[in-house]
């Protein structure tokens, strides 16, 4: 459905779910790159916070639009489409904290044995 909502948007549409399928795709797309930016909160608290950042980042992006006086709605889903794709693919490649490079458990291959002195 959101991206029936992009679509119909782009090639301007007049069809009457333009403006709701645009609307939920706007929220969707940040929401669920943010979503997965999060992935160490637990599910409701990740929920919140993707969708108070993506109504963050639609009005960062309107705001800018506006400021420099080229707001249009083809613009609009643009922007957003490329910022959620960038904060998606940061967020898929960031490494979690413990991790090591070559281990999938965050665990090292080497442990230390106690000595007998």
């Amino acid at each position: 459905m959101a991206a029936c909502g992009a679509l119909l948007a782009l090639i301007g549409s007049g069809s009457p779910l333009r403006g709701p399928c645009a609307l939920f795709f706007l929220l969707a797309a940040p929401a669920l790159a943010i979503a997965v930016a999060l992935r160490g909160l637990d599910p409701f608290g990740r929920l919140i916070a993707a969708l108070a950042g993506a109504v963050a980042l639609d009005m960062l992006v309107a705001q800018a639009m506006l400021t420099v006086h080229r707001w249009s709605v083809t613009g609009g889903i643009v922007a957003v489409t490329a910022l959620s794709l960038l904060i998606l693919a940061a967020g898929r490649v960031r490494q979690r904290p413990g991790a090591r490079e070559g281990s999938k458990t965050g665990q090292s291959f080497v442990t230390a044995k106690p000595t007998d002195s």
